[in-house]
């Protein structure tokens, strides 16, 4: 203590409050610490491991496993198309200048379909007419010579030799002309090729090409639907089209309004499509009343027909993959858990599955649900609420 603060008593009052005052700002400071360690520790306390809850066990629905009759019937979606298409194109190239057909028309034989432009053909048709003027001058030159040669020959002035080079010259001179007939036929020919006439009556179904556009000879240019009979006409998968034959009855049923018809298989493809690798089949459609060019029905061949055929089938809900393959849970009633069962899918029923091996007659399966469950997970069987009226019959028996 200083010497102010032996001698003073005031000095010593200042010194006292000074240091209550030091003492009152560090009682915040070791409040705030307090409370730190407060803090930290509900953290420890927090952050440490719980057990974990056990698992609920689940409730499954189950299906038994039976053999039924199948329901669905193999159906396949078809078009209407008519038994022949020509697909007809200008005999000799040009320019399209005039375009008569259009999409959807009905034309008859010999309907004016398009034109070529003709100038030039006519000009070639013009030459080998004047060829055939030329060729006609010289085998009548060569005939009037002949004539007189002839003529010198009965009064012995020539010898025989040289009237016969003098028929001999107008034989040529009439090969002469026939070739150039031959060749004006030709040329007109060609100048009426420049114009494109329906060979059959029928419906135009496509359109290939257009005015202003070079085309060469052969080139299609409109396709017709001939008027006749029509077909219906489908594809089915490789593992099917070993049941068609031909002359098979197949049911034909519009998609839109109008009543069933008949038909019977007329053509099954020899080769799969090289792109979707399915065979063409072609039903030839009988009755009056056929839906239109391009109309969609659906045919039902017999020999397709599941009527009669029992098999077991889950409904979709009940599968899932595993490792790549097609599993479901098969109910163990002893144990009260579920085992994983690898099943083979035959074909689809409807919104059922065909199975064709992997269960047995009275196995009983999880129906819906299957994603969440495990092997040898223990679940209870579903039992649905029942109504008031029957559980009060339920409690009576």
């Amino acid at each position: 203590m200083s010497m102010c603060a032996r001698e003073n008593p005031l000095c010593r009052s200042r010194q006292t409050q000074a240091h209550a005052r030091v003492e009152q700002r560090r009682k915040p400071h070791w409040l705030a610490l307090g409370v730190m360690a407060l803090v930290g520790a509900a953290a420890l306390s927090g952050c440490s491991r719980k057990e974990p809850e056990p698992e609920p066990i689940r409730a499954v629905k189950l299906l038994t496993v039976g053999a039924e009759p199948l329901k669905a019937q193999l159906e396949y979606s078809a078009e209407v198309r008519a038994r022949v298409e020509s697909r007809i194109g200008f005999r000799v190239p040009g320019k399209i200048v005039q375009r008569q057909a259009e999409l959807g028309q009905h034309v008859t034989a010999g309907q004016a379909l398009a034109q070529l432009d003709p100038r030039d053909y006519q000009l070639s048709a013009q030459a080998a007419q004047a060829q055939v003027t030329a060729a006609k001058t010289q085998r009548d030159l060569a005939a009037a010579d002949f004539k007189r040669y002839a003529r010198l020959k009965e009064q012995n002035f020539i010898s025989s030799a040289e009237l016969e080079r003098r028929e001999a010259s107008v034989k040529a001179a009439q090969a002469t002309l026939d070739q150039a007939n031959a060749q004006l036929a030709a040329e007109g020919n060609q100048t009426s090729y420049t114009r494109l006439v329906a060979d059959v009556s029928g419906i135009i179904t496509s359109i290939d090409a257009e005015p202003g556009q070079v085309v060469s000879a052969g080139t299609p240019v409109v396709r017709i639907a001939q008027d006749g009979p029509r077909d219906a006409v489908f594809s089915v998968p490789e593992d099917k089209v070993g049941l068609l034959r031909t002359g098979q009855p197949v049911a034909v049923r519009p998609w839109a309004e109008g009543a069933n018809l008949k038909g019977q298989v007329r053509e099954v493809a020899a080769s799969a499509d090289p792109v979707t690798r399915t065979f063409l089949v072609k039903v030839a459609i009988d009755g009056d009343k056929v839906p239109p060019l391009g109309a969609t029905v659906y045919v039902e061949p017999s020999a397709m027909s599941r009527e009669g055929v029992s098999a077991m089938t889950l409904p979709t809900t009940a599968l899932r993959q595993e490792g790549g393959q097609t599993a479901v849970w098969v109910y163990d009633k002893g144990t009260g858990t579920v085992r994983s069962q690898v099943v083979q899918v035959a074909t689809a029923d409807g919104n059922e599955a065909v199975i064709a091996a992997g269960l047995e007659p009275g196995m009983q399966v999880v129906a819906t649900g299957v994603h969440v469950l495990a092997p040898n997970q223990k679940v209870t069987v579903y039992q649905p609420k029942l109504s008031q009226p029957d559980a009060k019959a339920s409690q009576a028996q």
